[in-house]
Formats: structure tokens, C-alpha cells, sequence
């Protein structure tokens, strides 16, 4: 993985970025475009896992607006400790510390937030991603997130790692229908114009 030294862990990377606070991609509250999309979801009932959660703000509006069946994935303890501190009513059972892509289970929709964007952007792991996510998802089910747009630059360390809407289709498009793809309209200022909002359906 880009940026790991010879002897450290993911875990070990990860959780020393979110101890020294290094974490840029950390907005502080939920995705206003993933906010947006859960305000429309009417099913409460719906099996959801936010994969490499990090501070899992998402989550957590989620399991406030009565979704009891969330699970937060992170290869990190650190903020799965800090997210049970922050919301202790939520199962412990459904905070998983574990790699996503050795996870087993299935899910109704999967809600993708800068995960895609912060691992090693190899096409061999960029395409297991994707057939990870349709091996996770139950039939009809979608994964459902934002993606940056910014150009792929190689040998590059820097995280968030992009890529283009081509480049992104080319890992989905055979896998899922692509109900939408474009430019998202609602992102916050920063990242205004640098981000893609997707809808991919299994089947």
C-alpha cells in the first residue's frame, strides 16, 4: 500500500493519522449529498455498511434517524473507539474492525464516503473493489456514495487518490445498472466541482 513503511500495519498507519489528526478528508458532520440521499430513504429496515467509516458521521445520522441495521467497517480501532464514545447506544456488534476486502455478508445498500479513494489506486485493486461490493450486496441493492475528481497522479503518495468518471465507469459498468453519475450539485465549497455523485444498482 502507497505510503505504508516496511513494518507498519494498516491499522497501525491509519490510527496514527487519526491520533495526530492528520485526517483532511474528516469533515466533521455528515456528506451533505450522502444527507441528502438517506433523507429521501423511507425503508428503516434497510441492511447498510459504510466500508473504511473512519469517524463514521454518516452512521451515526443514520442510527439517529431510526436505521437500526447500520454497520460501520474500518481496518482502524481508533475510530471505532472514538465513534462508540461518541454514540454509545449503538450495537457494538455492528462496529467491525476488519479489512473489507476479506468481509462476508450482505447488505441492502452500501454507502461509499473517500473509502474508494484512500487505498493504493491500483487497477487490480480498484476492480476488486467493485466486485467486492457486488459480491456484498443483495440482489436489487446499491452502492451509493461520492468520488473524487481529480486527475490520477502515478507514483503519487497523496491521499485522496482520483481519477475520472471514465475511469470509475470502467470498474462499474458491468458489474451494476447506473442509475446516475455525475457531477455532484451539492457538495460542500471546498470540494465543489471535484466530486462525482453515483447511484450503482445490482440488478
Amino acid at each position: 500500500m502507497i505510503g505504508l513503511k516496511n513494518d507498519e500495519t494498516e491499522d497501525q498507519y491509519w490510527s496514527k493519522r487519526y491520533e495526530e489528526s492528520n485526517t483532511g478528508w474528516d469533515i466533521g458532520y455528515p456528506s451533505l449529498p450522502l444527507k441528502a440521499y438517506i433523507d429521501q430513504l423511507d425503508d428503516r429496515e434497510l441492511k447498510i455498511l459504510i466500508p473504511g467509516a473512519g469517524n463514521a458521521y454518516e452512521a451515526e445520522y443514520l442510527f439517529n434517524e431510526g436505521f437500526k441495521n447500520v454497520f460501520v467497517l474500518d481496518v482502524s480501532s481508533y475510530p471505532l473507539e472514538s465513534f462508540k464514545k461518541r454514540v454509545p447506544n449503538f450495537p457494538e456488534d455492528q462496529l467491525i474492525k476488519g479489512d473489507f476486502f476479506d468481509h462476508k455478508n450482505q447488505y441492502d445498500l452500501i454507502l461509499e464516503q473517500t473509502f474508494f479513494c484512500s487505498f493504493d489506486p491500483t487497477f487490480e485493486n480498484r476492480s476488486k473493489y467493485a466486485q467486492q461490493v457486488y459480491y456484498l450486496l443483495k440482489d436489487m441493492g446499491k452502492l451509493v456514495g461520492l468520488w473524487f475528481k481529480h486527475p490520477l497522479k502515478k507514483n503519487s503518495s497523496k491521499r485522496p487518490f482520483g481519477g475520472s468518471k471514465e475511469e470509475y465507469l470502467s470498474y462499474f459498468q458491468d458489474l451494476f445498472d447506473v442509475v446516475t453519475f455525475e457531477d455532484c450539485y451539492n457538495s460542500i465549497k471546498p470540494r465543489m466541482g471535484n466530486e462525482l455523485f453515483g447511484i450503482f444498482s445490482k440488478g
